[in-house]
């Protein structure tokens, strides 16, 4: 029944979705752009027409009363950013100890403009040997979805070039806050 309803209501505004089912039972999804609070229960419509269970890393602040109730519910798991493995490890943990795993990330880390995206999700994606689904909200073709996985190479001026070429064409609702899709020079 609710998905269902989900399908009808994003038909019903407008919008259509694309899914290309996982390659295996463990993935990291990227979001990009992301630059909108919509974003979020876009994603949530998408992620209920489909039969793949999909998490959500965030601060563990979030979880606390029945708000955090609901984030669990809708797939949300807690990371403790002060944590001396950090959420890269946290992560992988889960990975390790779980048979089935999906988790989204947005690596621009905000909806805010950002001068690079965090390379966290492609630490993630190397030391846990998943593949990477290339999400998306385009407002401009009012799509929404995951339409292709890669496999990271390890060599990641490359993997860059690859997904830039992927998200060229994709439009955030507020084009000038999408960030570059870049990681920080280290050093």
């Amino acid at each position: 029944m609710a998905r269902l309803f989900c399908i009808l209501l994003l038909r019903l505004i407008g919008w259509r979705t694309v899914y290309a089912p996982p390659p295996g039972p463990k993935t990291v999804i990227l979001v990009y752009p992301h630059t909108s609070n919509w974003d979020f229960p876009l994603g949530l419509l998408f992620r209920f027409q489909y039969p793949m269970f999909i998490h959500r890393a965030a601060k563990d602040t979030l979880f606390r009363g029945p708000v955090g109730a609901f984030f669990r519910h809708i797939g949300g798991i807690p990371i403790n950013r002060r944590a001396p493995a950090g959420i890269v490890g946290q992560i992988v943990e889960r990975f390790a100890r779980s048979a089935s795993f999906h988790v989204v990330i947005t690596p621009e880390g905000t909806r805010a403009r950002t001068a690079y995206w965090k390379d966290g999700f492609y630490r993630i994606a190397r030391q846990a040997g998943v593949p990477v689904g290339l999400g998306f909200i385009d407002y401009g073709s009012r799509t929404l979805g995951i339409e292709r996985w890669i496999e990271l190479s390890g060599d990641e001026a490359a993997d860059l070039e690859t997904l830039r070429a992927y998200y060229a064409g994709k439009r955030a609702r507020y084009p000038e806050q999408a960030g570059e899709i870049r990681f920080k020079p280290r050093g």
